[in-house]
C-alpha cells in the first residue's frame, strides 16, 4: 500500500516482469519498496543493482555493519519500514535481538561493540542528521583502523539509505506481511554464505 499506484507481480509484463523475476530469484521475493518503483522499470533495474553492490558486494565492511547503518539511518529518518526490513536482516545474520532492538531505537551501545565500529556508525548517523563532517573526523576514523575505502563504503551506504527512506516515507509505503522473505542472503552472490557468530 502506498500513496501512488504500483504494478503488482501478477500484472507485470515485458521489461518489468523480467526485472521482478530477477529480484525474486536473487532476494526470495519482491519487496514493496521495489514494487513502488514499477512505473519506471529501467530505474528499478538500476536501483536493484546499486542495492546489491552496496549491501552484498565486495567491501571491507561486513554485511552486518552495512545493515546496522541501514537500521540506524532509517531510525534517524523515522522510516519504520527500513528499520523493520533491515532489523530482520540483522537477526538473520546472527546479531542478538537485544542489540537489534537497541539499534532500532537509534542507540549505539558502548558495551556491545568496539570503538572503531561505534565511531563508524556515528559517522553514518551524523551524515543523516546533517552534522558537518570535518577532515579531523575522517582522520579519527583512519586512526581507529578504517581505510579510506571502508569510510567511502560507509558513507555511500548511509547516503543510499537516506535516498531509500525518502522514497519510502515520501510515497507512504507500509510494511508488507511477507517482508521477512526478502531479508535473507543474496542468492546471486558467489561468496561464502556461512554466518559467523556475532562478536561485536
Amino acid at each position: 500500500m502506498s500513496f501512488i499506484q504500483f504494478v503488482d507481480e501478477d500484472r507485470a509484463q515485458g521489461d518489468l516482469a523480467a526485472v521482478y523475476d530477477r529480484i525474486r530469484r536473487v532476494r526470495g521475493g519482491v519487496a514493496d519498496v521495489m514494487k513502488l518503483q514499477s512505473l519506471n522499470p529501467p530505474v528499478l533495474a538500476a536501483h536493484f543493482e546499486l542495492y546489491r553492490a552496496l549491501m552484498f558486494g565486495p567491501s571491507e565492511l561486513d554485511r552486518r555493519t552495512r545493515e546496522m547503518i541501514g537500521v540506524l539511518v532509517s531510525h534517524a529518518n523515522r522510516c519504520s519500514y527500513g528499520v523493520s526490513h533491515h532489523g530482520e536482516s540483522l537477526r538473520l545474520l546472527g546479531v542478538p535481538s537485544v542489540l537489534v532492538e537497541q539499534l532500532s531505537k537509534g542507540t549505539i551501545p558502548d558495551e556491545a561493540m568496539g570503538e572503531p565500529l561505534r565511531e563508524l556508525l556515528r559517522h553514518a548517523v551524523g551524515l543523516t542528521v546533517g552534522q558537518a563532517t570535518e577532515s579531523g573526523a575522517i582522520e579519527h576514523l583512519r586512526e581507529l583502523g578504517w581505510s579510506d575505502a571502508a569510510i567511502l563504503d560507509a558513507t555511500m551506504v548511509s547516503a543510499y539509505f537516506n535516498m531509500l527512506n525518502r522514497l519510502t516515507t515520501g510515497l507512504g509505503i507500509t510494511l508488507e506481511s511477507t517482508y521477512a522473505q526478502t531479508c535473507g542472503p543474496d542468492q546471486g552472490s558467489t561468496g561464502p554464505t556461512a554466518v559467523e557468530p556475532f562478536a561485536g
